[in-house]
């Protein structure tokens, strides 16, 4: 049976249409807290040479849609391949994340290759889409993805994940120019690898912003609201009616008219705000996405259901995509994730 795309339960919600339902994925759904998945990263030997084989980054990709039939699938890759791609450095170090050379000034940046440089190093990549957008179930959506801009140059400046971001923002103050150069690669490299996962079978992208919330003021707006209204403008431009999500994460305030502001047709939402303010705040511009706090995937129990039904009536009236408030964590009890499900489709 083929499913229209324009049934596809994501792509109505996208589209501005409430459903009695909310569609269902959820960020990492692909992940350690499911046993296949940990079967499959060891056949692969290591989370990178995962990312860059298009067969097996295809199956751990398929594994949560089987076991749980969510609404849509998410590219299994990683927002740091671009900055390798670039010409970055980037290596995992067991149990404690990724690591990367380091841009501190200008010459770092002019070693970095240009925008339209990315593409053999990527192939993989749109090769696991290409796979994907064949073997999904008809009804599936498949959602490509990207790190944002300033989130991918934070890892690139610090070398590695900082609590407070603080070396992106040491560089920011004491060189803007060159941290505004960094910030205009990653945005043009950012088009061209959306757009090419476009052109492979991605029906929806999303454009994640995990540092966003520690931009305040006039940065926020220059640093994250305004690289994502580049990327979107542009992909828009190139693909006339492809729908973008974007994930400002704990931008709090910020995320009241951000969808206007940059032209995104969904603005996922993070736990630290309740679905009753942003059904009044931010669902009134459109399609929101989320937010149930990760933790309950560990918990479970009646609060799990109960809370997931609550955030359900919340956004009940206008388009909703339910989804975690941010990714499911490796102690996550698979159990609990068909518990969530279940509690949504019958709220």
């Amino acid at each position: 049976m083929t499913v229209a795309r324009s049934d596809k339960t994501i792509l109505r919600a996208l589209a501005g249409e409430a459903l009695p339902t909310p569609p269902i994925w959820m960020m990492r759904q692909a992940g350690r807290y499911l046993p296949e998945y940990r079967a499959t990263r060891a056949q692969a030997g290591d989370f990178l040479s995962l990312c860059y084989n298009p067969e097996l980054a295809a199956e751990v990709t398929l594994q949560p849609i089987r076991r749980f039939g969510f609404d849509a699938a998410i590219l299994f890759a990683d927002i740091l391949l671009i900055p390798q791609a670039l010409g970055a450095d980037l290596w995992f170090e067991t149990g404690e994340g990724p690591r990367l050379s380091t841009i501190t000034g200008p010459e770092g940046l002019r070693a970095l290759k240009g925008k339209d440089d990315i593409h053999d190093h990527l192939a993989p990549i749109y090769e696991t889409v290409r796979i994907l957008s064949g073997e999904l179930p008809a009804e599936t959506t498949l959602i490509g993805f990207a790190g944002a801009p300033w989130t991918v140059a934070t890892y690139m400046i610090a070398g590695r994940g900082t609590k407070d971001q603080g070396p992106a923002h040491a560089l920011k103050a004491a060189d803007r120019e060159t941290f505004a150069a960094l910030i205009d690669l990653i945005t043009d490299a950012t088009v061209e690898y959306l757009s090419m996962q476009v052109q492979a079978g991605a029906e929806v992208v999303k454009l994640f912003d995990s540092w966003a919330g520690s931009l305040k003021g006039q940065d926020f707006t220059d640093f994250s609201l305004e690289p994502a209204r580049k990327i979107i403008a542009a992909l828009k431009a190139r693909h006339p009616g492809l729908p973008i999500i974007a994930f400002p994460r704990e931008a709090g305030e910020g995320y009241i008219g951000f969808a206007k502001a940059t032209g995104a047709d969904c603005v996922a939402l993070d736990n630290s705000v309740s679905a009753d303010w942003a059904a009044a705040n931010v669902q009134v511009d459109g399609c929101v996405q989320g937010n149930l706090a990760p933790q309950h995937m560990v918990t479970g129990g009646q609060a799990l259901a109960d809370e997931a039904q609550r955030i359900v009536r919340a956004f009940r009236g206008g388009p909703h995509i339910f989804n975690l408030g941010h990714g499911i964590t490796p102690d996550a009890n698979p159990d609990n994730v068909a518990a969530m499900i279940a509690a949504v489709r019958s709220a």
